[in-house]
């Protein structure tokens, strides 16, 4: 499962390869449509919201009017963190997915470094195999 990161930071699979990084706002979004993208936004309380979509600027759009997530909603305003563009949908919502599992600490550490930044997190690679 691969993807390009279009926000700062690092993030990216193994197998793919670097786009440029660039800023994630709205206006610096590509316009291309029906492309999956995998999203984090930092809502106003602090708290993170990953989802995916197939077109990220009409989605950033009914998230800041209030018509986005329930979750969203009652956090505006929000701004989007980091994103990235992958290959297909399901890709995008098995990242979404990924995300969504882990810690606060671990997505800001993701946004801002990509997966480097947190190799060694999983509770398997600090512990071990367990029963054994």
């Amino acid at each position: 499962m691969g993807f390009r990161s279009l926000s700062g930071g690092g993030a990216a699979a193994a197998d793919e390869t670097p786009v440029e990084n660039r800023s994630a706002e709205l206006s610096g979004i590509p316009t291309l449509s029906r492309m999956p993208y995998v999203y984090m936004l930092r809502c106003a309380d602090g708290t993170l919201y990953v989802g995916s979509t197939l077109d990220l600027a009409r989605r950033l759009e009914q998230h800041q009017a209030g018509e986005g997530a329930a979750y969203t909603k009652r956090r505006l305003p929000v701004e989007l963190l980091w994103c990235a563009q992958t290959d297909r949908i399901d890709e995008a919502f098995g990242w979404e997915k990924r995300l969504q599992g882990w810690s606060h600490a671990k997505r800001l550490a993701f946004a801002e470094g990509g997966l480097d930044a947190v190799k060694g997190w999983s509770r398997r690679e600090r512990e071990g195999p367990t029963g054994r």
